[in-house]
């Protein structure tokens, strides 16, 4: 009788990252529970990005150096360098930014040493050139394989000739379970939520909600001008505007100068779930004309309908989550009157509000999963090692079946 073969020894993931943002401890914490692995993740600190403590995996800042070349910000990190070494990896994952200087001589170094790596990132810019897509391809052809956060990104690599079998989505989303705490205990007691919504102006009619940085990048300024239009025929329409960022005081100057200072809210920054729950139970909407990211699944979380500009490439990858009627609506990006359109037209029709919201909410806890992210990057990691297990491949084709039939 043969003796059973024994299993093999847990694959050593490294993971190196720019910083450890709080939304990124629930997936690295998911990593490290599933069997196979163990992990450690190396960090350092980005100035708009604090950093928060980590919480069931091992972790260890190692700093990083900028280097000012004209606009452009360089970045030197050892953590991808001292990684690509079989001594302290079995699989290296870096982050697939063209602006590491680091990145280049960690990848040949990586090739000589025989260490497999996973390039995860978004694999485009917004601000993308043929010089700039032509380095980033380079990258991504010196490591094992090419980790996106979404699938668009994906298929637009595959379709320029990038090999599909070393493409692989770990589509970004965040960790709903505060969420879905959050939004019972608003639902559990109706008087406290009246009390606040009384408090603030938001009682008695509808409301639109920002949640995010003050940046010009982000717009908000079309959501004001989009108040002033919808202002004059809806008396009880209110903006809450909440965080706060360099362009807060064009946009209460914009507020003053187009009448609707008293529509405006600016609640300022809040990252206190609980807080924010009372904010997105009160919206009827939530709006972030350009460059969105997972504030889109923060908000499909509370089932709130979202309304973004229509040009994707304005957008981070996860908007490819946003589905024109079905969780949200897109307007003509960049145009007001668009955007209030699009705003009338859910605050407007119960109907298409209540569906728009059943699928936003459908959207983040059965799709945009963190399971789903954590198997995504560990299908990649398992093809780096040279292995595989019927969970990560039927992820993996579950994962590229969008792409290759596009």
């Amino acid at each position: 009788m043969t003796a059973p073969s024994p299993d093999p020894p847990p694959i050593r993931v490294v993971v190196q990252q720019p910083a450890l943002p709080k939304y990124r401890i629930p997936v690295f914490a998911a990593i490290a529970s599933r069997p196979g692995v163990t992990l450690r993740v190396e960090y350092a600190e980005w100035p708009e990005l604090p950093n928060a403590a980590p919480d069931g995996f091992n972790a260890t800042l190692v700093p990083q150096r900028f280097l000012r070349v004209g606009r452009q910000r360089l970045i030197w990190h050892s953590a991808q360098w001292r990684n690509a070494t079989r001594h302290r990896a079995d699989v290296l994952v870096v982050s697939w930014n063209t602006r590491y200087l680091s990145l280049l001589p960690a990848l040949l170094r990586a090739r000589l040493m025989r260490v497999p790596v996973v390039a995860w990132g978004h694999g485009v810019s917004k601000s993308d050139s043929e010089p700039r897509w032509a380095l980033r391809a380079l990258l991504a052809r010196l490591a094992t394989c090419v980790l996106f956060y979404g699938h668009e990104g994906a298929r637009q690599y595959i379709d320029r000739g990038f090999p599909a079998d070393r493409v692989f989505v770990a589509p970004n989303t965040i960790d709903q379970t505060p969420i879905r705490a959050a939004s019972s205990a608003v639902r559990e007691d109706p008087v406290t939520q009246s009390r606040f919504l009384t408090e603030h102006g938001l009682a008695d009619g509808q409301t639109i909600l920002f949640v995010s940085r003050l940046e010009r990048a982000n717009r908000v300024d079309l959501i004001v001008e989009a108040l002033a239009r919808l202002a004059p025929g809806r008396p009880a329409l209110t903006l809450v505007v909440v965080g706060r960022g360099p362009d807060g005081g064009r946009l209460r100057n914009l507020a003053r100068e187009l009448g609707v200072e008293d529509r405006v809210r600016f609640a300022g920054p809040i990252y206190d779930e609980a807080l924010l729950a009372r904010y997105f139970a009160a919206a009827t909407v939530f709006a972030y004309p350009a460059n969105m990211g997972l504030s889109l699944l923060h908000a499909f979380g509370y089932g709130v309908p979202v309304v973004a500009g229509d040009r994707r490439a304005h957008h981070n990858p996860e908007i490819e989550a946003l589905r024109h009627n079905e969780n949200g609506l897109f307007f003509k990006d960049g145009d007001a009157a668009s955007l209030a359109d699009a705003l009338a037209s859910v605050l407007d029709d119960k109907a298409l509000r209540t569906r728009l919201a059943a699928g936003a909410y459908r959207t983040a806890t059965e799709e945009r999963t963190l399971d789903a992210m954590v198997d995504g990057f560990l299908a990649a990691v398992m093809y780096a090692a040279g292995r595989s297990s019927p969970g990560a491949a039927d992820h993996a084709r579950t994962s590229r079946s969008p792409i290759s039939a596009a």
